[in-house]
């Protein structure tokens, strides 16, 4: 049986699939260090409330360079192309709005490459078919065979909500 993984937690925070030990250092200008090598990520700051920002921020910029490359390669292979892409704080992984529009998790980057992807052919798809029916899955399954094995282990990702207050 598998259990379910959150991105972040005290300790730890998950890229590309993997976990990274959170290693916090007081002082000097606020800089994010992944060493990927090590497993590690070390944040620099004066305050170590500042940790949770510094991720989300690294995790904008690294979510839309993806984003950006993989809509520009999936989108002629769907057949579509949006009118806007971004990455921002959303309730979900993806979504995409009649208008054309296709907004993206900023913790996109947090999961493994299958199901950045699988999020990315989901959205795209939803460009030629607004719903999720069965013309939807038909769809969806000619450039993505495995969406429902990769939708199953998207489940089991836990996103980090940011507390409001």
């Amino acid at each position: 049986m598998t259990s379910v993984r959150a991105i972040l937690g005290e300790d730890k925070v998950m890229f590309g699939g993997a976990y990274l030990s959170i290693v916090f250092e007081m002082g000097g200008n606020e800089v994010l260090v992944p060493d990927y090598v090590s497993g590690r990520l070390v944040v620099r700051a004066n305050d170590n409330g500042r940790t949770i920002e510094l991720i989300r921020r690294w995790f904008i910029k690294e979510s839309s360079a993806y984003v950006v490359r993989k809509v520009r390669e999936f989108a002629p292979i769907v057949g579509v192309w949006p009118k806007r892409v971004d990455v921002r704080e959303i309730g979900k992984w993806g979504y995409c709005t009649k208008t054309g529009r296709l907004s993206f998790s900023w913790q996109l980057i947090a999961l493994p490459d299958r199901m950045r992807e699988y999020v990315v052919w989901h959205e795209l798809t939803h460009l030629r078919v607004f719903d999720h029916s069965a013309a939807f899955k038909k769809a969806l399954s000619k450039v993505c065979p495995d969406y429902r094995q990769r939708e199953r282990e998207l489940g089991l990702i836990l996103p980090y909500r940011i507390p409001v207050g």
